[in-house]
């Protein structure tokens, strides 16, 4: 039986453990941290229970983007909550307010009535995110499937083409592009590189549906380990791989706090590839150009979160997210240093809710080396300042919210870099650039023959994108073939 050790247990290292052990092989799931679940990790202050980095997803309903993924994994009948199908997502800017709709007509429809002379663009729009997202299942056929159906939609052309001129040549109105970007805080929206398809595929997922889960994200992650255990296979906390060890091009193990080696066959690096690297200092085999292409990839923006517990009964629940962004914010060039939009989630049981505004790593690296916990007052005193500039952001939508507050829990990409071991705190992974996608979007393949890559870093980030490629990286191992009859591809869009 093959054994394959798997470096991080987030979302893309425990669904490569569910569908590796699904399919015989003896499956080691190693997680530094002492819980599982990397940015899906859902934890306790007094009472109230937050999310780490989960708010929700799209795509979940029956023939969608994410529906035949979960259905696979066994994550359909959690407790998903669906949002408001007239407006799951609220757009503010300066004093006027948007609805985003489910359904690519009713979202041409909605915003048209605001935009009455952009309806034919709108249409436009909503025709290709629609396109792309039908053309997702052509990720999982065989090759030769693919060719023979024409063009893929996941193929490499719109990867190399800019999400940006993608939407000034649909969409003509300044102010329907800003709106159309508002909802910006799912990735960073970046006019110099970022790809048609992240852009593409990330948006027509909401469209089609949203949903949060009631009572935390955990409960994925605890689901898929529950499964990887009952298929024969290991999920071990608080153990940190110190280095991966290869012999002839081959890797044959790993040492695990320093002491404990453990022999594989092939490993998977479920962790940012940044990371890894630093694993693989002895590795001779590992070529220095590729080296240098990893460690050498911009990463994107992290996040500032303030996780507020709520005082009972003082603030009422929506069943949708709302984006709140300064009237003269730049959505396709953050800078991060001043809060200029802000996500507001809520919690479905309504004690509590979470604001999230970008932050570069520049703005927090002078305290990268002091310890979690301990960096002192003025530390402390930046998250205060940072949560009032939320506040006073988003008070224009929720003037009740400051006086409902009971309790402010913050974090910066310091803390999602200590927890989650993302490289500099990273929120979305590594930078795609469509000038030169060969360079930004990852092969699962590394090098070393029986050393492989999976999560959000590779091609395209968040809960789906992350799903689309553990399979990618599972298919090296057990073949495209065997995949796509397990996840009855060829009829998910029907």
């Amino acid at each position: 039986m093959k054994r394959v050790v798997i470096i991080g247990a987030g979302l893309g290292g425990l669904q490569c453990g569910y569908i590796l052990s699904k399919n015989g092989m003896q499956v080691v799931v190693l997680e530094h941290d002492r819980i599982v679940g990397g940015c899906l990790q859902s934890f306790r202050r007094a009472d109230t229970l937050f999310d780490t980095g989960f708010h929700y997803i799209g795509g979940l309903g029956e023939g969608q983007s994410l529906h035949g993924l979960f259905r696979y994994f066994g994550l359909l009948d959690l407790p998903w909550h669906k949002l408001d199908e007239d407006c799951f997502d609220e757009v503010v800017i300066g004093n006027r307010s948007f609805a985003f709709a489910n359904g690519h007509e009713r979202f041409v429809e909605t915003l048209s009535r605001a935009f009455p002379h952009e309806r034919e663009g709108l249409r436009r729009y909503a025709e290709m995110l629609r396109q792309v997202g039908e053309h997702l299942p052509d990720t999982f056929l065989p090759a030769g499937e693919v060719s023979r159906q024409g063009d893929s939609y996941f193929s490499e052309s719109l990867f190399a083409r800019s999400a940006y001129d993608f939407l000034c040549d649909t969409i003509h109105d300044p102010l329907l592009r800003k709106v159309l970007s508002g909802t910006s805080l799912k990735m960073e929206l970046d006019r110099e590189s970022l790809p048609l398809y992240v852009f593409a595929q990330i948006n027509n997922s909401y469209i089609q549906s949203a949903w949060r889960i009631e009572g935390g994200g955990q409960q994925i992650v605890d689901r898929l380990t529950e499964q990887i255990r009952l298929n024969g296979g290991e999920v071990r906390t608080n153990a940190t791989v110190t280095s991966v060890t290869e012999r002839d091009g081959r890797v044959i193990g790993v040492r695990v706090n320093k002491d404990e080696f453990i022999e594989a066959d092939c490993v998977i690096g479920a962790q940012h590839p940044y990371a890894l690297m630093q694993l693989l200092a002895d590795c001779p085999s590992m070529r220095k150009v590729y080296r240098r292409r990893i460690t050498g990839l911009q990463n994107s923006f992290g996040m500032f979160t303030a996780n507020i517990r709520l005082k009972h009964g003082m603030m009422p629940y929506e069943n949708r997210n709302i984006y709140v962004h300064k009237a003269d914010a730049d959505l396709w060039h953050v800078q991060g240093d001043e809060a200029e939009s802000v996500l507001i989630s809520y919690y479905c049981n309504g004690d509590a809710i979470d604001l999230l505004t970008p932050l570069r790593w520049e703005t927090v690296a002078r305290w990268a080396m002091t310890p979690q916990g301990r960096r002192g007052q003025d530390y402390v005193d930046y998250k205060q300042q940072k949560t009032e500039e939320c506040l006073h952001l988003v008070e224009q939508r929720l003037p009740q919210l400051r006086g409902a507050i009971d309790k402010v829990y913050t974090s910066t990409p310091l803390s999602y870099q200590h927890y989650t071991l993302c490289h500099h705190g990273t929120a979305f992974g590594v930078k795609k650039d469509y000038r030169s996608p060969l360079t930004t979007v990852l092969s699962p393949r590394t090098p070393l023959e029986n050393l492989y890559l999976t999560g959000q870093n590779l091609n395209l980030h968040g809960v789906l994108g992350v799903s689309m490629t553990s399979v990618l990286t599972c298919a090296e191992l057990l073949g495209m073939d065997t995949l796509a009859e397990q996840l009855d591809v060829k009829h998910w869009n029907k």
